[in-house]
């Protein structure tokens, strides 16, 4: 054998010092090429290793369906507060706030927290889900203002999370809704509360400074998309692009129901959706009433989640019905896109998805348990 390699070598014009440095080369190439090939898929899991074991160890404490169920079962909210208070994520349930208060804290919490274990290149859309709480406390203060409550009956209604907490406090004390618009002037929604001030000061309702603000969340959301250059990325954008499309959608079907038609309407949709182009919003905007929609909504993947519930709608009346769908849909995607990538993203959209939905369920309980004999048969139907 050792022969054999002396006369190839010979052969080739090598000497033998020479054919051991190809050999090494060899190898040593060889070796960087199974180097690079074992390492880059542990370098894109790496960062997410340690942010998923973080979720789900959370995850681990969620509500299960046997909680849930007994939940439902209860005579009254004080019940709710009284079994809440035995689980250590609502040990502070009763203590002085509203349940659905406490509640709405407890999600403004958990956006905070997964915004600051995510990967820092996927982290801005995160943050995004953070502005939430400081949305929905604006609303509640110009809310409060538009009808003439105190600075403690504002207080009552604001939820103690959110960046810009502290600020809005400070503003319950403010006389008129024109106050508070001028009060968030250094702030990220001062442009688009000022642009839609002279509406609301034309027309006296909420809804072009509510609308705004819906916009301007929906707008930072499709801004904070990583554009796909690998699988979380892609699944982080379907995920986002999803919630989107099904805000713009159930806002359609809300003034539909309303009777507003395209020129009342169109001010307040976020004409830049993942799969609803402005053609396709402009076509569903422009349909005569709510199953013209659903029908414009023909060729999407929304057509047929809204079709199913159809006849639910013919019957009852409600379009509650198809917000229900659609926030259904919205969970089994992200349950998909949980599956896909097990060691990436996944998790931390599953458990995201199942907290937000822990959270309804658990509010929707404490208002229907705020109620006298609240039929137990309807509340079922009601959670997700």
């Amino acid at each position: 054998m050792a022969g054999e390699i002396t006369s190839i070598v010979s052969q080739l014009g090598l000497t033998p010092e020479v054919f051991l440095i190809l050999v090494i080369f060899t190898f040593v190439v060889i070796a960087a090429i199974v180097v690079v090939v074992v390492t880059v898929p542990i370098l894109k899991i790496y960062p997410y290793l340690n942010p998923i074991s973080r979720v789900r160890a959370r995850k681990g404490r969620l509500l299960t369906e046997k909680q849930i169920s007994e939940l439902v079962e209860t005579s009254d909210i004080s019940e709710v507060e009284n079994y809440l208070s035995g689980i250590p994520d609502y040990s502070d349930i009763a203590e002085g706030e509203s349940v659905e208060k406490t509640l709405d804290t407890k999600m403004g919490e958990t956006y905070d927290v997964v915004a600051r274990l995510v990967p820092k290149d996927i982290a801005p859309a995160f943050k995004v889900f953070s502005k939430k709480s400081d949305i929905s406390n604006i609303k509640s203060l110009l809310a409060a203002k538009a009808v003439g409550l105190n600075q403690d009956e504002t207080s009552n209604l604001l939820i103690p999370t959110g960046k810009l907490y502290e600020d809005i406090e400070r503003l319950t004390d403010v006389n008129s809704v024109n106050d508070v618009v001028a009060g968030l002037d250094n702030t990220e929604y001062a442009n688009v509360l000022s642009e839609a001030l002279p509406i609301y000061e034309e027309k006296k309702v909420l809804l072009p400074l509510d609308s705004a603000l819906d916009k301007y969340y929906l707008q930072s959301l499709l801004k904070a998309r990583v554009v796909p250059s690998e699988a979380n990325t892609e699944i982080l954008y379907s995920y986002l692009g999803n919630q989107v499309d099904v805000a713009n959608i159930n806002l359609i079907i809300r003034a539909k129901a309303d009777k507003l038609d395209y020129d009342e309407l169109e001010p307040y949709i976020f004409n830049n959706g993942y799969q609803l182009r402005e053609w396709k919003l402009k076509d569903l905007m422009e349909s005569e009433d709510i199953l013209g929609v659903i029908s414009s909504l023909d060729g999407t993947k929304y057509a047929e989640v809204l079709n199913a519930v159809v006849p639910q709608y013919n019957e009852t009346g409600s379009i509650d019905v198809f917000e229900k769908a659609l926030n259904k849909f919205l969970s089994e995607a992200a349950h998909t896109y949980s599956m896909k990538k097990p060691l990436g993203i996944g998790p931390i959209i599953g458990f995201l998805t199942l907290k937000e939905q822990e959270i309804h369920n658990l509010k929707v309980i404490a208002r229907a348990k705020r109620e006298k004999e609240f039929p137990t048969s309807q509340l079922r139907e009601m959670l997700v």
